[in-house]
This record gives C-alpha cells, sequence and structure tokens, in this order.
C-alpha cells in the first residue's frame, strides 16, 4: 500500500474508534444521477421528510422529470408521486455539482460503476468532514475503490463510505415513474468500520440494510453478477428454465415473466459453481460467515412472482447489467484469487464470455486489488492492508 493511500485511511477514519455516538440527524440529501436508480432515492428520502437535491449533468434526464408531475411510486413502498422543483416538499434539481454536495450529509453515488468512479474523483475537494457517502449497490470493494479515488483526487476529509449490495426495491421504470416490489436484506458497511450509527440512520431511507463486520465481508457478499449473468445468457433449448412449464406455442403470463424464472436448475448449478469459488477465495481472506447458495440466489434474484419479484431487463438494460457485473463483481473476485493463489476458472469464463457478448475487453477496466491501492506480495500482506484501511490502524 502507498504510503499516500495509508496517509489518506488515517485521514478518513479519524475517530474510527469512538464510543457510542449519538444517532445522527441525516436529513439532508443529495443524490447524485438522474436514473431510475436516482429517481428512487430521491421519492423514499423525500417520503420520509428529507430535504432532497438531485444532481445530473444530462438534460434529458432533467427534461424528463420537468416534464412529469412528478416521481410515481405504484406497487409496494411509499406509492404516491413526488413533487419535482415545485412549492412545498419537494425534489430540487439542479446541473451544479458543488450546489447539490455543499450542505449535504448524506451523498447517494448512483448509476453504473464508471459514474460512480467519476463522482468519486470529481466530489474529491468538494468534500468536508462528517460527510457520509453512499453505493448502493456497492459490488465488491466499490467502497475501498472510492476512498483509494478520493485519495487520488486530493480528499483528506473525514468522510464515512457506505457499502451496500442493493436498493430496498425492485422497480420497472416507466418514463418518470416507477412500479416497486420489496427487495431482500442487502449486505451493508461501512468504511471506516464501525459507525454503526450511520447504518441505523441510514435506515430510515434504506430499511433492507443488513449490517456486515466490514467493507470486505460486504464485497465477499456480494454474488450479484453471478446471478445476474448467467441468468441472462444462458437461455435455449439445451437448458431447462424456472417457473411454470408453458406449453409449446404458449406465452407465459406477465405476471410470472420475472428474474427468478430465468433461473431453472442448469443456471442453478452454474451459480452454485460460481458462489463455491467465491466462497473459497473468501476464506483466504477471512471472511467466512456467508449465505447459501439457495439463500444467495433468493436475494439477488427477487421472488419467482408475486411480492418481491425482480423484473426481467430488456436488452439495454442486460448488458448494462452484465457490465457492471463483470468490473465490480467478477474481475474483483478473481483478482483477490490470484493473490490468494486460489483459482476461479468458472468465474474466469463468465468474464470472458460477457467480453466477447459486450465486444469490448470490459475486464481491462475492472476493479482490480493492484489497481485500487491494495499492492501486495501475498494474501496474508494484504489482509493486513485491508485491516488498516477498514480499522484506520497505523
Amino acid at each position: 500500500m502507498s504510503a499516500g493511500f495509508e496517509e489518506f485511511t488515517r485521514a478518513a477514519t479519524r475517530g474510527a474508534t469512538r464510543g457510542a455516538p449519538e444517532l445522527p440527524k441525516l436529513d439532508q440529501i443529495a443524490v447524485l444521477g438522474g436514473g431510475a436508480d436516482a429517481r428512487l432515492l430521491a421519492a423514499l428520502c423525500l417520503a420520509e421528510g428529507a430535504e432532497v437535491t438531485l444532481f445530473s449533468a444530462y438534460g434529458a434526464e432533467r427534461s424528463l422529470l420537468a416534464q412529469s408531475s412528478g416521481i410515481s411510486l405504484r406497487g409496494e413502498g411509499p406509492v404516491g408521486t413526488y413533487q419535482v422543483d415545485r412549492d412545498g416538499p419537494s425534489v430540487r434539481t439542479t446541473a451544479e455539482l458543488d450546489a447539490a454536495v455543499s450542505g449535504a450529509q448524506v451523498i447517494f453515488l448512483t448509476g453504473p460503476i464508471h459514474k460512480q468512479r467519476t463522482y468519486a474523483m470529481v466530489l474529491a475537494d468538494h468534500l468536508s468532514d462528517g460527510q457520509v457517502l453512499v453505493l448502493a449497490p456497492g459490488r465488491s470493494l466499490g467502497a475501498v475503490e472510492t476512498a483509494w479515488l478520493l485519495r487520488i483526487g486530493g480528499c483528506v476529509a473525514d468522510v464515512t463510505l457506505v457499502e451496500v449490495q442493493g436498493l430496498p426495491y425492485w422497480f420497472r421504470s416507466e418514463g418518470a415513474g416507477l412500479t416497486l416490489s420489496q427487495a431482500a436484506p442487502m449486505a451493508a458497511a461501512t468504511l471506516p468500520r464501525g459507525r454503526d450509527e450511520v447504518l441505523q440512520a441510514l435506515s430510515t431511507y434504506l430499511p433492507n440494510l443488513q449490517k456486515v463486520e466490514s467493507v470486505l465481508a460486504s464485497g465477499f457478499n456480494d454474488l450479484s453478477a453471478a446471478v445476474e449473468i448467467p441468468a441472462l445468457i444462458l437461455g435455449g433449448t439445451a437448458l431447462g428454465t424456472g417457473g411454470p412449464n408453458v406449453p409449446m406455442g404458449g406465452v407465459p403470463l406477465e405476471h410470472n415473466q420475472t428474474f427468478a424464472s430465468l433461473i431453472g436448475p442448469d443456471q442453478k448449478e452454474v451459480i452454485r459453481g460460481l458462489a463455491d469459488e467465491r466462497r473459497r477465495i473468501a476464506a483466504a481472506f477471512g471472511v467466512r460467515k456467508l449465505p447459501d447458495t439457495e439463500h444467495w440466489v433468493s436475494v439477488f434474484a427477487g421472488s419467482e412472482r408475486g411480492s418481491g419479484a425482480r423484473p426481467i431487463p430488456d436488452q439495454q438494460g442486460s448488458r448494462s447489467m452484465m457490465r457492471d457485473g463483470v468490473l465490480g463483481s467478477l474481475v474483483p473476485l478473481v483478482s483477490a484469487g490470484e493473490l490468494a493463489g486460489i483459482p476461479s476458472p468458472l468465474t474466469s469464463s463468465l468474464i470472458t464470455m460477457s467480453d466477447r457478448i459486450l465486444g469490448a475487453d470490459i475486464a481491462a477496466a475492472g476493479r482490480r486489488l493492484e489497481t485500487i491501492g491494495i499492492s501486495a506480495g501475498d494474501v496474508d500482506q494484504a489482509r493486513r492492508i485491508f485491516d488498516t484501511i477498514v480499522t484506520g490502524a497505523s
């Protein structure tokens, strides 16, 4: 680990061992991004009485909100229409990043990984002590990468990073509106470790947070890509699928067309192999309390039908999901396995297949330990470096 990164982690973790602080009131919220996930977070926070500012650099995203009657939530959750740029309680929009984050207690970094990376870089000299940055989903080592990028950008503020592996609801986007279904509890942790009061305060907006020991543990809890990519690409007559059997020539009922219905016994066998590779590598880094595969699948695929069902994304959404899965979930695992001397052939094959489908070497831009400040010669040294990062120890 470079001296610069070690200096940053000490600065970013001042007070990491403080005892029993009061629960903070986090009601000044900035949401960076104007996509469906950003709109959902903005509406959830406004529903709980927070003051919310949504930043988007894209005119099309702001126009969508301006031309709508607000952010409409249907289905499960806090249904209703949440006003945008109106008098009274309302989501305020801006194209000025500094205006969005100035005075914000919580800053949500939304969108695909390349946008989260950009936000981390440009935020570095706009942050102040006490602010909370939330990545949802953070995927594997998202908080560690963000800490590294903040350091590169010159940040020395005492901030708390939160890595959570999913949002409270699955959603289907229709214009500015969203139809919601309840998601399962998602692993979450803070960097530095031990700032549990932040997670408790955030649970007002993210009620499905499930605290784990550290961002290393939350990263290894991320089986998202190992569930999503096989479900999206491994179909056809050679493999069975989940859900009810449909007679030849028939069409599945709409309420049976869910993400979980894409996963049959054959896809699940692939997922099981991917999960086993993740468990072996996690154990080498001291993370052993991981879910069984069936539970993992239910977390990231959602229910097969009814409440908690996850919609099937369109082709554009599927490709974006694959891209982020390779960058933020699969490549970090392979990188960690290489350092630990543990092969992950199934995960590596899934990366190669995804790269071929997407038509680009996506893996080259993935999170690797050596590119996010974890320069180690062996797994024991890497574990010591992680301990330094997550605890602020010198």
